[in-house]
């Protein structure tokens, strides 16, 4: 008896020219960017989380929502992360995510999660440059421009 399996095919396909899209320089652009994506309508309400690809440039490959959770938090499971980021031929990745409440201050929580992607990154070559923390107003608080990264 022959046994079968389901075929998996990755793919990763772009709807425009790399040399229009746009190039990461600062904390700042990354946030006015990723703000742009946000639904102005839950960015006060519940937490979400993001991640912005970039190739090798630091242009914008794409940003995904990895998870959008409650009030207080939401659950970022790393595995399907990674997953997105190898599918795309990311090189280097920021993290985001809201604080519906309005506190820049980032939790334990948000700076082990941190942790745990920077290593997870570093072991597969894919660089973690920032991780930002994005509130209603637009304002926000980076990772590496605080030097906690």
């Amino acid at each position: 008896m022959k046994t079968k399996v389901n075929e998996i095919s990755i793919k990763y396909q772009g709807n425009f020219k790399m040399k229009q899209a746009p190039k990461i320089t600062s904390s700042n652009s990354a946030v006015e960017l990723l703000f742009e994506s946000w639904n102005k309508d839950h960015i006060g309400l519940q937490e979400c989380f993001k991640v912005m690809l970039l190739n090798n440039s630091n242009k914008v490959k794409g940003i995904f929502e990895v998870s959008s959770g409650g009030i207080t938090g939401t659950l970022v499971d790393v595995r399907i992360l990674f997953a997105v980021i190898l599918k795309s031929l990311t090189t280097s990745i920021i993290l985001a995510h809201n604080h519906p409440s309005g506190n820049l201050k980032p939790s334990e929580a948000d700076k082990q999660l941190t942790n745990k992607i920077k290593n997870a990154g570093e072991f597969l070559d894919i660089k973690l440059l920032d991780h930002l923390i994005i509130i209603p107003d637009g304002d926000y608080f980076s990772f590496a421009d605080e030097g906690i990264l």
